[in-house]
């Protein structure tokens, strides 16, 4: 005899099911991408697509609240809703035969044309969602047929379907099955996604990787670095630059795969090797990076010694029309970045083709084997990780991956000042006290800083001699600090003698902008 507390208990095992059946489906498809489609996950792929579709305050927000983690976020959530679909696809399977697995089969269609329409989509892109929706839905229905013979068995009544199966509908069955099926979806899926990982590590490739020693180097002036604790290097170390990009996994490209091409509006289309950029001999540039999205005083912001090629010397091959004012950008994943013309040609400006970062090859996740680095402009629209094409163009006939996404299609950098040390809600003890941090004003340079502490009189820090105009610049003063709290303001003047601006602007359209202001407590 069946209870309502009972019925309730089949729901559960029902949407348990679904929850199965949904694993199965990633399981298998994970599977079909490694023996046939590298880069066709469906979760990573629809990850991929949601990167692309949600609204600028909401991607704001996830690199605001999870800064580089923000990927792992999306990551969990998608995990978290295909959890709550997969048991929603259960119960309605259970209740209505046929409905669930109408779910499942949607959920393939939509994850395959996320596939697809990817850039990176190979010929066979289209095998693992198909491989994983039938494998899902035989899952899901031969569990909830289960399901249903061990309910009507608890109700003392005949199977209503299939009685030649009815020695197989029981609740051990449903059980074992259930209980199988789980464990060997998350063992696979999880198998199939490193194996993938694993034999297609680009740091693997990278290690292969053996650079020519660059023509020219980056002297180091004396003085260009203050001893202080808590202030930024004046070199970032590759694992703590940060990252900011739309790539949910870090595509792997091999050098010896991997080509330039400069096109559009040019006298004649060019084709690079990765040999052939090495061959056109490679120089080392310092210069710091800036993303749009960085707050006043955050840390999005990080300063590298780059090897690379001058990119005006990769377009003069092409020979740019004298009407193309814009460069779109290409990555191997399909991002794109409109740079202007002028910021890639001019002689005074160092924008490279870069292949290597303090020292070493690009990082994968910065961009390894090719990058573009170009000084003063947001990364946004300069700094093309994995790029594979140069589109020489008009900014009336091309937009970039931003600009309709409501960012301004140019966007020099508003320069900036920043207080490292000491941090807000860590206490100091009162008398003499460091303040230093960092500011910079790419290819302008920075002329001082200034520091106001409780709204008193500006006081000009002392600056660290600076490694070019394209790079940041320590500072420091030395303060009396007198207990308790007190509010700090920083400033910053470059060298064409503007002050750094004080009214606050939001990261969008260009680029946030006003003066740090961190309350400090002294012991």
């Amino acid at each position: 005899m069946t209870t309502p507390h009972s019925g309730k208990r089949f729901i559960a095992w029902a949407a348990l099911s679904g929850v199965v059946a949904g694993a199965v489906f990633l399981a298998v498809a994970e599977l079909a991408a490694l023996l046939f489609a590298r880069t066709a996950s469906p979760i990573l792929a629809v990850g991929a697509f949601v990167i692309d579709i949600v609204p600028r305050p909401l991607k704001e927000l996830a690199i605001t609240t999870f800064g580089e983690y923000d990927k792992i976020a999306l990551l969990a959530g998608l995990g978290l809703a295909v959890f709550i679909a997969s048991a929603i696809a259960g119960i309605l399977q259970y209740v209505r035969p046929h409905l669930g697995a109408i779910g499942i089969v949607l959920a393939g269609v939509l994850s395959g044309a996320a596939i697809v329409t990817r850039a990176e989509a190979t010929l066979l892109a289209y095998l693992p969602p198909i491989f994983g929706t039938a494998g899902g839905v035989a899952m899901l229905v031969i569990l909830s047929r289960r399901l249903r013979a061990w309910r009507a068995e608890t109700l003392g009544s005949a199977v209503p379907e299939n009685p030649a199966d009815r020695p197989g509908y029981d609740r051990r069955r449903f059980l074992i099955g259930t209980s199988v099926a789980g464990v060997s979806a998350v063992v696979v899926g999880i198998a199939g996604r490193t194996i993938s990982a694993v034999t297609s590590s680009a740091e693997a490739i990278r290690k292969a990787v053996k650079l020519p020693s660059p023509r020219t180097t980056v002297t180091i002036p004396s003085g260009a670095e203050f001893d202080i604790r808590g202030i930024s290097p004046l070199i970032t170390p590759n694992k703590d630059f940060y990252r900011v990009d739309t790539a949910l996994t870090i595509p792997t490209v091999d050098p010896e795969s991997w080509s330039l091409v400069i096109d559009g509006m040019v006298d004649q289309r060019v084709e690079l090797t990765f040999q052939d950029l090495l061959a056109m001999g490679l120089d080392e540039y310092a210069v710091t990076l800036t993303c749009v999205s960085n707050e006043v005083g955050g840390g999005l912001v990080g300063n590298a010694i780059w090897q690379g090629v001058p990119l005006r010397d990769v377009l003069k091959m092409a020979g740019p029309s004298t009407d193309a004012d814009m460069v779109l950008s290409r990555s191997v994943d399909g991002y794109t970045a409109s740079t202007p013309l002028s910021a890639l040609t001019d002689d005074g400006i160092d924008a490279i083709l870069a292949v290597a970062m303090n020292g070493e090859p690009l990082p994968p996740e910065h961009g390894f084997p090719v990058r573009m680095v170009v000084p003063g402009l947001y990364g946004y629209v300069s700094a093309t990780k994995w790029v594979t094409e140069l589109k020489v163009t008009t900014f009336a006939e091309d937009e970039a991956y931003w600009t309709p996404r409501g960012y301004s299609a140019e966007a020099p950098i508003k320069f900036a000042s920043r207080l490292d040390t000491p941090k807000s809600g860590t206490p100091v003890e009162a008398g003499k006290v460091p303040l230093a941090g960092v500011a910079w004003a790419q290819t302008v340079g920075i002329e001082r800083v200034e520091v106001s502490v409780d709204d008193g009189e500006w006081m000009p820090a002392k600056l660290s001699n600076p490694i070019n105009e394209d790079t940041w610049v320590q500072w420091m003063l030395e303060w009396d600090a007198t207990p308790g709290t007190h509010y700090v303001a920083v400033r910053a003047t470059n060298k064409n003698g503007d002050l750094q601006i004080e009214e606050r602007a939001p990261i969008a359209p260009d680029g946030s902008s006003g003066w740090q202001r961190s309350l400090i407590t002294v012991s």
